[in-house]
């Protein structure tokens, strides 16, 4: 009898994550250890890299054992947005148990019916709007779960509900007209007008937002058709395929409940927007609004803390996947090669050609978006050595800022050290490879695009203003 072939099975989240890890180890006993110098702007107050200070040191090798360590130190550096997607796991579920959100997402569904085709574009665009503005990033996932019943009740699977969501704030984000952790600081190191080249981004982010809703409502169509050809078929995700169906009446204590989760999101947005809140803000702010929105729909103590205890625990190996991904900074950090990788980069850049070195700079900056997956940690590291290589190689800054911001903007879907991504993803319990395998594609279409806008921008010498 002939045996049959093994077929090839992706290996376990955890598996690829600390794969990377292991290469990232192996890389600080090959590649000489060196720093940048940081020193603080002083006309802006940000710390930002001195360009000419580089300088090799000993080297720091991390063996098994630094390995080892560096997932609980990991651990507890990404304790914030672990906690964080705990919490609004547990609060979501509490608002969940009420019925106000099946029911209200059923009788949503009803009147949209035979409006498939704009609820994809018009929930991208609205969350692009937070994209672009506040550079909402982390602070998305609290739409996920509501996206996904939505995407659910139309036919498609939690990938689209995640995608309208993530993709859509990512669309903004790229484009970043007034975006404060791209545009806003990497302008202001560049010593360029604040949120200047704004018609340049513009025609940009409507580039991006076609391209994104085109992927997204290709895939959601075939995932309708036939929902074999979902990147999630035949996946288990521990219950999560919950499939649409007669909730009962929306009653007003329904309403009510939906109208307190409302009022959540608006403080949420406001504080985001007037006075800086980031995750542990927005983390009280969902936690209160469980509570207030479990008393309102009849839920005691009791349930609600039940409630909560089963949204956390439904949640937590996405939340865990955030702390692993960010042990290859941890790595890399101890090893002391993530400067060196970055000053490397940047030599390579200056033997280009000139006419290729601007789409060179996107390159590299997308590169280092996976070890600095920071948006204003990118732009106060690169932006210091990519605005005077500009100077040199007469490129004018403006199209370096915007290799900066693009080159930092898209590989965000994609790339296991992206906490906003593994916090997004992790709320709807979707296996990174699974999204990996729905993205990729999108992201090399935004590069081409970008490639192609470097180009111009290059080409017409785009300026300050």
């Amino acid at each position: 009898m002939e045996e049959k072939k093994r077929k090839f099975a992706v290996p376990h989240t955890f598996v690829i994550l600390l794969a990377v890890v292991i290469l990232v180890a192996i890389l600080s006993f090959i590649m000489p250890a060196g720093v940048y110098d940081r020193i603080q702007d002083p006309n802006t107050g940000r710390t930002i890299v001195d360009v000419t200070s580089f300088h090799f040191v000993e080297n720091q090798p991390v063996g098994p054992w630094g390995i080892l360590k560096a997932i609980p130190t990991a651990m507890a550096d990404a304790s914030s947005i672990i906690f964080f997607v705990l919490i609004l796991g547990g609060s979501f579920t509490i608002i969940e148990k009420t019925g106000a959100v099946n029911t209200g997402m059923s009788a949503a569904i009803e009147r949209l019916k035979g409006h498939d085709n704009i609820i994809i574009p018009l929930i991208m665009f609205l969350m692009s709007i937070l994209g672009f503005t506040i550079g909402a990033a982390e602070e998305v996932v609290v739409f996920v779960p509501i996206a996904i019943m939505l995407a659910r009740g139309f036919g498609y699977d939690d990938v689209v509900g995640v995608a309208m969501v993530s993709t859509g704030a990512a669309v903004g984000f790229s484009g970043g007209m007034l975006n404060p952790f791209t545009t806003g600081v990497a302008q202001g190191i560049a010593e360029l007008p604040l949120y200047s080249g704004m018609g340049f981004r513009i025609a940009g982010y409507i580039i991006f937002y076609l391209i994104a809703v085109w992927h997204v409502m290709k895939y959601a169509n075939k995932v309708k058709a036939d929902p074999k050809n979902s990147v999630l078929y035949g996946v288990d995700r521990g219950g999560s395929e919950v499939k649409q169906e007669d909730f009962g009446e929306f009653s007003t204590r329904h309403k009510l409940v939906l109208l307190g989760f409302v009022v959540g999101l608006v403080v949420m947005i406001y504080g985001v927007m007037e006075h800086d809140w980031y995750i542990t803000e927005i983390a009280a702010v969902f936690l209160g609004s469980g509570i207030i929105c479990g008393a309102i729909g009849g839920l005691g103590p009791s349930k609600m803390a039940t409630a909560f205890i089963e949204g956390a625990k439904g949640i937590l190996f996405g939340a865990l996947v955030v702390g692993v991904a960010r042990t290859i900074l941890i790595v890399l950090q101890q090893g002391v090669i993530l400067d060196s990788i970055i000053y490397f980069i940047a030599k390579a850049l200056e033997t280009l050609p000139t006419q290729v070195t601007a789409i060179g700079m996107f390159i590299a900056n997308s590169v280092i978006n996976f070890f600095i997956p920071s948006g204003s940690g990118q732009a106060a590291t690169m932006v210091p050595i990519m605005a005077p290589l500009a100077d040199v190689l007469n490129i004018t800054r403006q199209t370096a800022v915007l290799a900066v911001t693009y080159g930092d903007a898209f590989s965000n879907q994609i790339i296991p050290t992206s906490g906003a991504l593994m916090a997004v993803i992790a709320m709807a319990n979707i296996p990174y490879d699974k999204w990996l395998k729905f993205n990729w594609k999108l992201v090399a279409w935004w590069s081409v695009a970008g490639i192609v806008l470097i180009g111009i921008a290059d080409t017409i010498k785009l300026g300050p203003f």
